[in-house]
C-alpha cells in the first residue's frame, strides 16, 4: 500500500513539472516537406486572378502562399488557410501575362517546392476607371463621371492648371467606394482651363493621367431677393416666430426659420426664374449646430411648374423619384463635426466650421427649378421639428 501512494506522489510531480517546463503548444514536430498542390485552375479577372488547386493528403498541411510581381520591382504575397481551396492574387498593374509562385507550408513552417502557374489577369479596375471617365464642363469647374465596375476602392485625384504658376495643382483626392464615381471640381472662372484626372489603387499602382481643355459653366449666388414663401398644406407649421422669410433673409441672427411638431418636416417656397442649382450652404442655428433640433439629414425636392401643387412627399426617396409636380434633386447628409467628437460634445472649432456654412453639391443630373421643398428627414437630437437661420442657392439663371 505504501509502495502505490509513493508511486502515485512521483506521477503527479512529474506531470506538474512536464506543464510548467514547456505551456507553450508545438505546432509540429513533422519536418517532412509537404508536398505540393495539384489540379491547378485559373480564373482570369480584372488585375487579379482567383486560382484553384487540390491539396495533398496531408493533416500537416497549415496554409499555401502565393508570391508574384504586380509591377516592376514590386512583389506582392498572399496566404490562405488549408480550409479552402482557393487563392486571389491581386494588385496587378496592368492586364498581361505574370507568374504565380505557389507553395504549401507545414504546420512546421516547412514550404513545399515551388509550383509555377501562369496567369493572365485583365485590365485592373482602375484603369478601367480612368478611361471611363466623362468629363464635362461643371459649374465653376469640371465635373468627373462614371462607374467603378468592380466596387473596388480607388482614388481619384483631379488636377487643374494654374497659368500663375504655369504648373498644373492637385486638389485633395477622392476616395470613391461605390460603384458609381460623381466628383467636381470649382472654384474657377467660366474661362478654358486644361484638367487633368488619374486613378490609384491600394496596392499602389497609378493610372495615365487624361488632360482636357474645358470652359467651366457660369456660377453664381442666385438673388435671394427674388425668393418668397410658397406654404403648402403639408408644410410644417411655423412655431415662434420664426418664419420661413427668415431662412432666406441673408441674415445669420435671429429669427432664422422654425417649425413645431409634424410628422414631416417640410417648407416650401420660391426662387424666381428657373435656375439650374449648382450647390447650397446651410447655416444651422448657433451655437448648438450640431445638436437639437437642427437639420442633419436633407432632401432637396423641385419643381419647375409654375404653381406647383401640394404632394405627401415620401419619408425614403431617390434623387430623380417624382412625386407630383416635385422631384427628389438629392439626399443630403450634414457632416459630422470634424474633430470627431459626437455631435453633442462639438468643441469650438467644430463650430467656427459650422459658422461658416455647410456646401452641399447638387447633382449634376438634378433639373432646373423654381420652386423648393426643403425637407428635413432628421434632426441632430431626433426631434420631429426642426430650425435653421439661413440658406443660399448657387447656380445659373435659365
Amino acid at each position: 500500500m505504501l509502495f502505490v501512494m509513493i508511486a502515485l506522489v512521483l506521477i503527479v510531480t512529474n506531470s506538474s513539472c512536464s506543464k510548467s517546463e514547456s505551456p507553450v503548444e508545438v505546432v509540429s514536430t513533422d519536418h517532412t516537406k509537404p508536398d505540393v498542390m495539384t489540379n491547378i485552375e485559373v480564373e482570369n479577372l480584372n488585375g487579379a486572378a482567383r486560382i484553384t488547386y487540390s491539396l495533398p493528403k496531408s493533416s500537416n498541411i497549415l496554409y499555401v502562399q502565393a508570391k508574384y510581381l504586380i509591377r516592376e520591382g514590386h512583389f506582392r504575397e498572399s496566404k490562405t488557410s488549408f480550409y479552402t481551396d482557393t487563392i486571389l492574387v491581386e494588385g496587378f498593374a496592368k492586364a498581361g501575362e505574370y507568374e504565380v509562385e505557389l507553395r504549401t507550408v507545414s504546420r512546421a513552417n516547412i514550404q513545399s517546392d515551388p509550383v509555377m502557374v501562369k496567369i493572365k489577369p485583365e485590365t485592373p479596375n482602375y484603369i478601367l476607371v480612368n478611361e471611363g471617365l466623362e468629363i464635362s464642363p461643371d459649374f465653376g469647374g469640371a465635373n468627373f463621371m462614371g462607374v467603378n465596375p468592380d466596387g473596388a476602392p480607388i482614388a481619384l485625384h483631379v488636377l487643374a492648371f494654374d497659368p500663375q504658376t504655369n504648373k498644373f495643382k492637385e486638389n485633395d483626392p477622392e476616395y470613391i467606394k461605390g460603384s458609381v464615381v460623381d466628383v467636381s471640381i470649382r472654384g474657377f472662372e467660366a474661362q478654358e482651363r486644361e484638367f487633368g484626372v488619374y486613378t490609384t489603387d491600394r496596392f499602389g499602382n497609378t493610372s495615365e493621367v487624361r488632360y482636357i481643355k474645358i470652359t467651366p459653366l457660369f456660377e453664381s449666388l442666385l438673388d435671394k431677393n427674388k425668393f418668397f414663401a410658397y406654404n403648402l398644406p403639408s408644410d410644417a407649421p411655423i412655431g415662434y416666430g420664426w418664419d420661413l422669410k427668415y431662412f432666406f433673409d441673408g441674415s445669420l441672427n435671429d429669427p432664422g426659420w422654425h417649425t413645431t411638431g409634424a410628422p414631416l418636416t417640410v417648407a416650401t417656397f420660391g426662387i424666381g426664374p428657373s435656375a439650374k442649382i449648382s450647390r447650397f450652404v446651410l447655416w444651422n442655428r448657433l451655437p448648438n449646430m450640431y445638436s437639437d433640433q437642427n437639420p442633419k439629414s436633407i432632401t432637396i425636392w423641385g419643381s419647375n411648374t409654375d404653381n406647383p401643387q401640394d404632394v405627401n412627399l415620401p419619408r425614403i426617396s431617390q434623387p430623380g423619384e417624382v412625386a407630383g409636380d416635385w422631384v427628389n434633386m438629392g439626399n443630403f447628409t450634414y457632416p459630422d463635426p470634424p474633430s470627431g467628437l459626437p455631435g453633442s460634445q462639438a468643441n469650438s472649432s467644430d463650430n467656427a466650421f459650422a459658422a461658416q456654412g455647410i456646401n452641399f453639391r447638387m447633382p449634376s443630373a438634378a433639373p432646373a427649378v423654381k420652386y423648393i421643398r426643403f425637407m428635413v428627414n432628421q434632426t441632430w437630437g431626433g426631434l420631429n421639428y426642426a430650425n435653421a437661420m439661413e440658406i443660399s442657392f448657387y447656380g445659373s439663371v435659365e
